[in-house]
């Protein structure tokens, strides 16, 4: 018997300075049974970081043709992919003819080696690569509850996260930025 997903429930009150986004958002999460508190939290974050008009939790490592995050239009064409974790260059580049927009955010702790091993590759595609530092992503795992409360203020490239089992900054670099 297949193991079924685990609901988490976010209220998150989202300021983002730099884009003078504010929102009320009320997020359903399905934690996939392989998926780490983590993941699902870098999810959550990308959602806020990326957060607009369209914006959609897929059905993300349930579906290997779905990025975590993405932003279609009525017409179902994809505006925004948004991957996490470290996808391969063949990956990246699909995401790009199928998108007008990608962004991966990298959080593992063999990051680095996913990078260094792969930039030569992702510098061709027209994506951008953010890492995000394993130990503030631990932090934010920490966060996780079945329903959460959680604040979240975007300044510049970090990210304040509050909530009822503490805070945590996190702050990410720009490994690559779309061209144009």
């Amino acid at each position: 018997m297949a193991l079924k997903p685990t609901i988490y429930k976010a209220r998150i009150s989202l300021s983002d300075l730099e884009r003078h986004y504010y929102a009320a958002l009320n997020l359903t999460i399905a934690q996939h049974p392989s998926e780490t508190l983590e993941r699902m939290m870098v999810r959550i974050l990308a959602y806020c970081i990326n957060a607009q008009e369209g914006m959609e939790l897929t059905k993300g490592l349930e579906d290997v043709e779905e990025p975590a995050l993405w932003v279609r239009t009525i017409d179902e064409q994809t505006t925004l992919w948004i991957d996490l974790g470290e996808p391969t260059p063949e990956r990246v580049k699909k995401a790009t003819n199928r998108a007008k927009a990608v962004r991966v955010y990298s959080f593992n702790s063999k990051s680095d080696v996913w990078w260094s091993q792969g930039e030569n590759k992702f510098s061709r595609l027209n994506a951008s690569f953010y890492r995000l530092p394993w130990e503030s992503v631990e932090a934010l795992g920490k966060l996780a509850a079945r329903t959460m409360d959680l604040s979240v203020t975007i300044t510049g490239d970090s990210a304040y996260v509050a909530g009822d089992g503490g805070e945590v900054e996190v702050a990410w670099e720009v490994l690559q930025e779309a061209r144009g």
